[in-house]
């Protein structure tokens, strides 16, 4: 009775409503992906399960089936972006998930590069004597060969350890330095690990919308989960150190903290979380 009693004094339905008023970004996206999703048009809730290619088509049936003239370009053009938004979440969580699939392979060649590429980005003044060595200790793995700690999110948690070692060089062997500290310290890439399982949880149950949605005004790419998940490492760190915990035994109980703690800045619908270069 509220969207009719709306749309009676304003003339104009929920859609138009959120699409004419709200600025660019989560607050309107949000609201548009809450709108079709609840309505009992069956092209209107359809709108929310269009992929890329369909979005303009999506577009027109939305507009005919609202009686809304295709002269009104500002709704047109809103929903357009909106629909680009909320399909390319929705991409982007399966390509994510595709590579989080993909064990870490030791017969791949590609696999062995990025894991040198990871060695070199972050010990450039030590030479890696052998493939299996405990040298992989000093960047934080738990043993000789770093494959078996990539088990629970496979290849994903290698791209993320080498995007933020190839795009914050500096700020990852900082981080890698203070890892180190002999009262503070965490075990660097078993970390980074574990934060792309958190960066990836949050992509899973959409917690990732409204900072996505403000980031990107369309569909967004495997970069911006890398970009998040720097984000993510860069502020553990701080908070870690922050925190001084007694030992990496409450490393379980900290890192609840600190995901409770981005959680909770997620759910400002202003959220833009990211490092900037």
């Amino acid at each position: 009775w509220l969207k009719w009693l709306l749309r009676l004094l304003t003339g104009k339905c929920e859609l138009q409503r959120l699409l004419g008023g709200a600025a660019a970004g989560a607050r309107r996206t949000l609201g548009v992906e809450r709108s079709l999703e609840s309505s009992k048009n069956k092209v209107l809730r359809n709108a929310v399960h269009v992929e890329e290619a369909e979005v303009e088509k999506c577009v027109r049936d939305v507009m005919k089936e609202k009686n809304i003239g295709q002269k009104d370009t500002g709704f047109k053009t809103n929903l357009h972006i909106s629909l680009l938004q909320i399909s390319g979440y929705k991409k982007l969580y399966l390509n994510v998930e595709n590579l989080r699939k993909i064990p870490y392979d030791s017969e791949n060649e590609e696999h062995e590069e990025q894991l040198i590429e990871l060695w070199n980005l972050l010990m450039p003044h030590e030479n890696l004597k052998a493939r299996i060595s405990k040298q992989w200790c000093d960047i934080g793995f738990q043993g000789d060969d770093p494959k078996t700690d990539f088990r629970g999110m496979g290849l994903l948690g290698l791209v993320n350890l080498v995007y933020f070692s190839k795009h914050y060089t500096n700020e990852a062997r900082q981080i890698l330095s203070r890892s180190n500290h002999p009262k503070l310290g965490y075990s660097y890439a078993i970390v980074g690990i574990n934060l792309t399982e958190m960066a990836y949880s949050l992509l899973k149950n959409g917690a990732l919308k409204a900072h996505l949605y403000n980031m990107v005004s369309g569909l967004p790419q495997m970069e911006h989960f890398h970009q998040f998940y720097c984000y993510l490492v860069y502020e553990f760190d701080k908070f870690w150190f922050e925190e001084e915990p007694e030992s990496i035994m409450h490393f379980n109980q900290y890192r609840e903290k600190f995901h409770e703690k981005i959680k909770g800045l997620l759910l400002d619908y202003n959220v833009v979380l990211t490092l900037q270069d």
